[in-house]
């Protein structure tokens, strides 16, 4: 994830408003997905956080973060 791409996300959903979908891949984690979440992105995808031995606990444990 780069971070630099911060702005640009807030800025978008901004001037497209929430019917407008904000993709983000690459580098999405636990330590950043709240951010990235709060900012405007609405479609996150999180490869290498989610595929491990726990899948399943993974996925819920991103998507309580983002709550």
């Amino acid at each position: 994830y780069i971070s630099e791409v911060n702005g640009k996300i807030k800025y978008l959903r901004r001037k497209m408003g929430e019917e407008f979908n904000i993709q983000v891949d690459g580098g999405v984690n636990m330590s950043n997905i709240k951010k990235v979440h709060d900012l405007g992105a609405n479609v996150l995808v999180a490869g290498s956080a989610v595929f491990n031995d726990d899948i399943a606990g993974s996925c819920k444990a991103l998507i309580e973060e983002c709550k």
